[in-house]
């Protein structure tokens, strides 16, 4: 009997894996909006490839993935071709594991992203796909991903290696809008519960999270011209350092200016620090992958322990030194919140191509609302007169957003 009952609570959840994203969350969500969901769904989706991609880089993979045609032809201990020239293949083959798991993810991502061009509304057929399908299109991820794998060497790894460079660029950008439409939300909720009461209060949280951000920002600057920089040496670094801190010094006198505070009123020093802070991650992330090591000294280094590679094991891939890290907690806040944001900067919605959530349909008793048990969870479809985001730009986002985990779990190819 109990498996009987299990057969028709597993054969329950069929319709929901062929369904809308509402249908698949509404067991674990107590209400929500359908466009909310689809965007958790495929930032899930993303998550996990970004979970084997991590897999293809642990200890004891090697052995695995050389039994793949094409990923080492001359077996162990052959050599294959790197950006500087010949490599050993057993360094590089947890490498060409992420890249190709991470190509699939894009050419997935992308092609979504091509086939959502100027959807305006859930009443597109092509918005279904979107919404729905997921067990068909969890199967097209999976079969693309495993494709790659069998891609012939050839200039396939560094072809794609500068594709991926130019897309992480583009997703740190895309991360820097994200960071300060955050900030500008934070800020103005805090305003607004400033003017309602208790003014001192909420006015001395918000100066100190500032001070806090500017703080952090100066103590980095420190430990930088302290650590990556030397007297006769580390020139490069040394601009780097100067150019940021002139840039972030400007940005905040900027931003408390006049004219500023007329065209914005509700902005100030909080989104600026914001922005110098995370300026001063990207400074440390870019010294940390200077190839002389007297300007880049390890994290272990640094706090005293010993860094160095035991002897013979000079080529030793791993991703998860401090700037993997941090770049990888950073990259999972930016994607979660690109899937919940719903932001009421004109700007940034202009740029992000997308519209004001709370002028589409309001949240009330809907004949398409997904009803279940006495609990009455359900999500609404809040898409029929109009899209709240770009499906197109979500998609591209995606895109951009695996190109920059592959980028970032490779040490940039370092």
């Amino acid at each position: 009997m109990g498996a009987v009952l299990g057969l028709c609570s597993m054969a329950s959840w069929i319709p929901c894996l062929c369904g809308s994203a509402p249908c698949l969350l509404c067991r674990c969500c107590p209400s929500g909006n359908n466009s909310t969901m689809t965007r958790l769904i495929y930032a899930c989706f993303l998550l996990l490839g970004v979970a084997v991609a991590c897999i293809m880089l642990m200890p004891g993979m090697e052995g695995q993935l050389k039994k793949i045609p094409g990923f080492c032809e001359g077996g162990i201990g052959s050599s294959l071709s790197a950006l500087d020239g010949k490599v050993n293949c057993d360094v590089l083959v947890g490498y060409k594991a992420v890249y190709r798991v991470c190509f699939g993810m894009a050419m997935f991502f992308l092609l979504f992203s091509l086939l959502m061009i100027k959807v305006k509304s859930s009443q597109d057929p092509r918005a279904a796909l979107h919404n729905g399908f997921w067990f068909f299109k969890f199967v097209a991820a999976l079969g693309i991903t495993v494709g790659s794998f069998f891609i012939s060497e050839g200039p396939f790894t560094t072809v794609w290696f500068y594709i991926g460079m130019a897309g992480a660029f583009c997703f740190i950008l895309i991360q820097l809008v994200l960071l300060i439409d955050f900030a500008h939300s934070w800020n103005e909720s805090w305003v607004e519960k400033m003017e309602e009461g208790n003014s001192r209060c909420w006015y001395a949280a918000l100066l100190s999270v500032t001070a806090l951000n500017y703080l952090l920002s100066l103590v980095s600057l420190v430990l930088f011209y302290v650590y990556y920089t030397h007297s006769d040496g580390c020139t490069e670094n040394k601009v780097f350092i100067s150019i940021n801190l002139l840039l972030c010094v400007t940005a905040s006198v900027m931003s408390v200016l006049p004219q500023i505070q007329e065209s914005q009123p509700r902005s100030g020093l909080l989104q600026s620090s914001l922005v110098t802070l995370y300026t001063m991650y990207l400074t440390w992330s870019a010294m940390t992958n200077e190839p002389d090591r007297d300007c880049n000294p390890s994290l272990l280094g640094i706090i005293g322990l010993n860094s160095t590679s035991p002897k013979g094991q000079d080529h030793v891939v791993t991703w998860w030194d401090a700037q993997g890290i941090v770049g990888l907690i950073l990259f999972l806040m930016c994607v979660l919140y690109s899937s919940i944001r719903n932001s009421s900067n004109a700007q940034v919605n202009k740029l992000t191509l997308t519209t004001d959530e709370s002028a589409l349909i309001e949240d009330g008793p809907q004949t398409d609302s997904f009803e279940e048990g006495s609990g009455h969870n359900r999500a609404v479809d809040n898409e029929k007169d109009g899209v709240t985001y770009s499906y197109s730009f979500f998609h591209f986002m995606l895109f951009l957003a695996s190109l920059y985990i592959m980028m970032t779990l490779t040490n940039w190819y370092r």
